[in-house]
């Protein structure tokens, strides 16, 4: 079975429904430039099975052996690591630091319920963090638009992507996977729809003309042949979701754009030229969309690198996603 990078919740569910007993070990506190941010996961099977990662290598033995230990005694554990100058620079660190780990086995600490719920809210779409405090090991779920006191540290996290301490409580961040509508199945977006997946979105493309969206041309993408408005308001907008319309064509991409600035997607870019963007934003008032509402429209889309060739684009397209999604007030 393949595990998905970002799958490490549902592996352990899986696991421990098995009988095979996981155990989920988490970072929570590392040094400034680690090869793995605060909030990785490496979840561990009875069986010694594998997947994620806490660092590049240098610690993974150790917590492996703990885990395992963990599954027999059903007790949790923090461990802090102090990574040598050596280690760090093996796993491409310029010098040492610390790195900590709490390892806990799902059954005795975290319930298979309280992991069925994180799954199934994952699985929703909805942020969530499961919060713990290694002190006291109480730990609980922690979900938007509630009256719990870490709620808003949830919100402020969810838009920043950032597992971290608030207080004694550790939020483990489990953030909506990335997604990515492209509209119009022209040559920039072959390498951009790659381009997307590798950075860790779901891409899916969107084109009526059946010539255009086709299989031969796009072996293996998801794609909609449904018109831009429809397409969009059946797959679903939200604050993790990235739109970019490459038409050129008024009438597949304003229903598009409209529908994207109905909607909280965190980037929507629009490829045309200076002038073309001028019409396109003349068209939008007369629709009766504000400046506000116009002003979230990256157009020409891409940050300007100078770029010529399709890839060459869909590289700029990316990058202002990239930088959007990252720097976003």
């Amino acid at each position: 079975m393949t595990i998905s990078h970002d799958q490490m919740p549902e592996q352990a569910l899986a696991w421990h429904r098995q009988g095979k007993g996981a155990v989920i070990a988490t970072v929570v506190e590392t040094w400034g430039s680690a090869p793995r941010p605060i909030g990785s996961q490496l979840v561990i099977s009875g069986e010694a099975e594998l997947a994620g990662s806490v660092s590049g290598g240098c610690v993974e033995g150790a917590v492996v052996a703990e885990a395992l230990d963990a599954i027999e005694s059903g007790k949790a554990s923090s461990m802090t690591f102090g990574v040598s100058d050596d280690e760090a620079f093996a796993v491409g660190l310029a010098c040492g630091g610390q790195i900590r780990v709490i390892v806990e086995p799902v059954g005795p600490h975290v319930s298979e319920d309280m992991l069925a719920d994180l799954v199934a809210a994952r699985a929703a779409r909805a942020p969530v963090a499961l919060a713990v405090n290694p002190d006291t090991w109480e730990r609980r779920l922690v979900r938007p638009d509630t009256d719990d006191p870490l709620c808003p540290a949830l919100m402020s996290r969810a838009r920043a992507d950032k597992s971290g301490f608030e207080g004694d409580w550790f939020l483990g961040l489990h953030n909506p996977p990335l997604r990515m509508v492209v509209v119009g199945a022209v040559h920039i977006a072959q390498p951009l729809l790659a381009m997307a997946r590798l950075a860790g979105y779901d891409p899916v493309l969107v084109d009526p003309r059946a010539a255009f969206g086709s299989e031969a041309r796009f072996p293996g993408e998801t794609i909609l042949d449904e018109w831009p408005d429809a397409a969009l308001k059946a797959h679903g907008l939200d604050a993790r979701t990235a739109v970019v319309t490459l038409t050129h064509d008024p009438k597949l991409d304003d229903p598009a754009i409209e529908v994207a600035l109905g909607a909280p997607c965190f980037y929507l870019g629009c490829l045309g030229s200076t002038r073309t963007h001028a019409k396109r934003v003349a068209r939008l008032q007369e629709a009766g969309f504000d400046e506000a509402a116009i002003a979230r429209i990256h157009a020409p889309v891409g940050l300007d690198i100078g770029a010529k060739s399709p890839a060459e684009i869909a590289i700029s397209i990316m990058a202002e996603i990239t930088d959007r999604l990252r720097k976003a007030p």
